[in-house]
């Protein structure tokens, strides 16, 4: 009976598991705010003033006073340095897939008459990671989301300046995306320690299928 192949991991491989377990649950303090409103950034839009009572109507003699005009607005820098911490996290565990997924692929033997049990414990991983990838391309997706509304309640609130709501959507909408990227955080985390168990659960039969004594691909 052939006996299966050994998988030796490098050293370097090893300390980078190890301090991912040793980083998996620590929690950075940017992502635990309890006040949502100390996220708030400063709307730069002059408040008109209130309409005139019907005695101080103008006539129409005199000039109409136009609405105060805003100036810069800029993004809201907490949720900007927060995102600049969660992209690159989100990139890197997107191309982690497409190589965790292109190494399994090539693993893979060709189609054969029994002893398959390997290879249906590689598709199962294989499907696993790339449901793993399609929700992390879904995160790119939500963020690129967050510019456009916010953009647009900005647009509105310095076009409709006394509607105080539309100062109150871009506010709400900050709020939103501080939550969704605490989401997002604690589900990369998840994703991680998910595809660490499967593959280091399953190594064996991923690398060698069939139970065959060759040498490992690594």
């Amino acid at each position: 009976m052939a006996k299966p192949c050994g998988v030796r991991l490098s050293g370097e491989a090893r300390e980078q598991v190890d301090v991912f377990r040793q980083n998996l649950f620590r929690e950075e303090d940017s992502f635990n705010v309890a006040d949502l409103t100390s996220l708030r950034a400063p709307l730069d839009i002059p408040i008109p003033d209130p309409p005139p009572k019907d005695d101080e109507m103008e006539t129409d003699k005199q000039e109409k006073k136009e609405a105060p005009k805003c100036g810069f607005l800029p993004g809201n820098e907490k949720v900007l340095a927060l995102l600049a911490l969660v992209k690159p996290e989100v990139w890197t565990l997107k191309e982690k897939c497409i190589l965790v997924i292109t190494w399994i692929q090539h693993l893979i033997p060709k189609i054969e008459d029994g002893n398959d049990f390997g290879v249906a414990i590689q598709e199962k991983v294989l499907e696993r990671v790339n449901a793993v990838k399609t929700k992390v391309e879904a995160f790119q997706t939500t963020i690129s989301k967050y510019f456009s509304e916010r953009g647009d309640a900005v647009a509105k609130a310095s076009k409709e300046t006394h509607v105080m709501d539309y100062r109150a959507l871009v506010h709400e909408r900050d709020e939103a995306a501080y939550r969704e990227l605490r989401a997002m955080v604690l589900d990369l985390r998840t994703f991680y320690a998910e595809l660490y168990h499967i593959i280091s659960s399953n190594l064996e039969k991923i690398v060698n299928p069939k139970g065959e004594e060759k040498p490992s691909m690594y």
